[in-house]
């Protein structure tokens, strides 16, 4: 018998549905992509809509089961690896009582600054809150984007929509609630809800009362690899399959992607490019540096943590030059002639494209820097007001070399967040990278130069998420014995060895004068993004 999944991605900019059968390894037999918007807003908000979500997802189901031909009866389980850290508030029927706030949201600056960053201080946060929380939780709420200031942010300023809220659920969540009617959140869900009692495994009553969280409203929990419920005969209809398929709990981005890279043994790391960015190694203890914004987040994986750092915008900083520099508004092009008609046969996409201009740039864009903090950043610093740059630009300076530039930036921020890493826990010498960024060589033998670490890559890294909730759905299912098992399942395609001569000639100078640009203009971010 055939044992087919149905595996949803769902991210900040869009939803990756993906059919998979498990047998020696995971295939991937079909997928359909769509997007849905960010709603992005001047006060420092980020919103989605749950029903766009929706929408994507059943247009999405249609497509798989037409481009694979198989019988929708056939499907033995269901699960999600989604962006994390949202807000979805719903009401007794499950139903969003506004839109979904965004990981990104950084509104509720006065809602951070009253529950936590006053009074005697470490890090900008309260010691008589920070302890406590460190204690219980492995973690604290020190960032502006921390879903329990949104919540709080609701409270104060939408009282007759906070009036309606039955449960608190996160992205992936309110998706199983809308399949199954349950209300349910999975270990590493709740874990970035940052009121999970780590030793006790269950919602902190003492985390809600000190940061003004009513507890009644924190859903039940499950394990990853936990049956949350079936599909109901609505939701059955509307996505164009069967009512009784098995749906089960999944992760949150930040625990499934590192699944689906194959990197699940303790001590492997991994690197992931898609519209944000992070560095990952698997740990069995929970560990936090205030100082970097680094924290150990409860994996998917029983007993096991990954120690966790993130840029907000990595891919959406090549979209941003793809947009803007290689594009511009009236049609220009990289270069003088229109390569639009004969675009598709030639190169995979422009993403391929531009980085084969910039490839015959020499390393180091001409002493070209860019800083990829368009939405601000996160660690190894914390700054909402943070923002990108190109450094030292000369009258040679052209197109290739800023293109060339934001990749190599990326690249420079990959490495500081490994070395920040290493403060706490030893990163592995062979990485796994996945996301988008990785379906592209040139970006992958440049991270392993600007890193000085061995790459590797796996087949469809752009589907790893997917490939990540498959994995959920097999060992509920008994298909795979456990997570220690998945790198099995999963082998590497391709490996990038470092360039040391280059690291040392050109990266290794160009990533201090990198790190200094922050430290050199935080005042100057701070005065012209002083309403961010």
């Amino acid at each position: 018998m055939k044992n087919y999944i149905l595996a949803y991605d769902v991210g900040t900019t869009g939803i990756k549905t993906c059919i998979c059968e498990i047998d020696k390894d995971i295939k991937i037999l079909a997928s359909a992509s769509e997007s849905y918007k960010l709603y992005v807003y001047d006060d420092g908000g980020a919103e989605q809509d749950p029903e766009e979500w929706w929408a994507a997802m059943c247009s999405t189901t249609r497509t798989v089961f037409a481009k694979a031909d198989i019988d929708p009866k056939d499907v033995a389980g269901i699960s999600f690896c989604s962006q994390a850290q949202g807000l979805v508030l719903v009401d007794k029927d499950g139903k969003a009582i506004r839109r979904a706030f965004s990981y990104m949201d950084q509104r509720a600056r006065r809602e951070i600054k009253e529950g936590i960053a006053h009074g005697l201080q470490i890090a900008g946060a309260n010691i008589f809150k920070l302890i406590p929380a460190l204690m219980i939780t492995g973690a604290a709420p020190v960032s502006v984007k921390d879903p329990v200031w949104k919540y709080n942010w609701v409270k104060n300023n939408e009282p007759e929509n906070f009036k309606k809220v039955y449960k608190w659920l996160d992205v992936k969540e309110y998706l199983i609630c809308r399949l199954t009617g349950e209300f349910v959140m999975t270990y590493d869900s709740a874990f970035g809800t940052l009121l999970y009692d780590l030793k006790n495994k269950r919602f902190s009553k003492k985390m809600c009362s000190l940061f003004g969280v009513d507890f009644n409203h924190l859903p039940r929990l499950i394990a990853s690899s936990d049956c949350a419920g079936t599909t109901n005969e609505q939701a059955a209809k509307e996505l164009g399959l069967v009512p009784g398929i098995k749906v089960f709990g999944g992760g949150m981005d930040a625990s499934l992607i590192g699944v689906g890279a194959g990197s699940t043994s303790l001590g492997d790391t991994h690197i992931y490019s898609g519209t944000s960015g992070w560095v990952s190694t698997v740990t069995d203890k929970s560990a936090v540096d205030v100082s970097t914004m680094i924290a150990a987040v409860v994996a998917a994986q029983p007993g096991k943590f990954n120690y966790f750092a993130e840029l907000e915008t990595s891919g959406k900083c090549l979209e941003w030059v793809k947009d803007h520099i290689a594009l511009d508004e009236v049609g220009i092009y990289i270069q003088k002639k229109h390569i639009a008609e004969d675009f598709e046969s030639k190169y995979l996409n422009l993403y391929q494209y531009m980085t084969s201009v910039v490839d015959d740039i020499p390393a180091g864009s001409g002493g070209v820097i860019f800083t990829p903090w368009l939405h601000g950043n996160r660690c190894p610093f914390e700054d909402p007001k943070a923002r990108g740059m190109f450094f030292n630009i000369s009258l040679e300076t052209g197109k290739t070399e800023l293109i060339r530039s934001v990749l190599e930036g990326v690249c420079y921020h990959k490495r500081w967040m490994l070395e920040a890493s290493e403060k706490k826990v030893k990163v592995s010498d062979t990485i796994r990278f996945v996301g988008g960024g990785a379906l592209n060589d040139f970006t992958c033998q440049l991270l392993a130069d600007v890193t000085g670490h061995t790459i590797e890559t796996v087949e469809s890294p752009q589907n790893v998420g997917a490939v990540g909730a498959a994995v959920c759905v097999a060992i509920g299912l008994n298909l795979i014995p456990s997570f220690d098992n998945v790198k099995d399942f999963i082998p590497a395609k391709k490996t990038f060895k470092p360039n040391f001569k280059l690291k040392s000639e050109v990266y290794d100078k160009g990533f201090e004068v990198f790190k200094n640009l922050y430290k050199s203009n935080k005042k100057n971010f701070a005065m012209l993004n002083y309403n961010k």
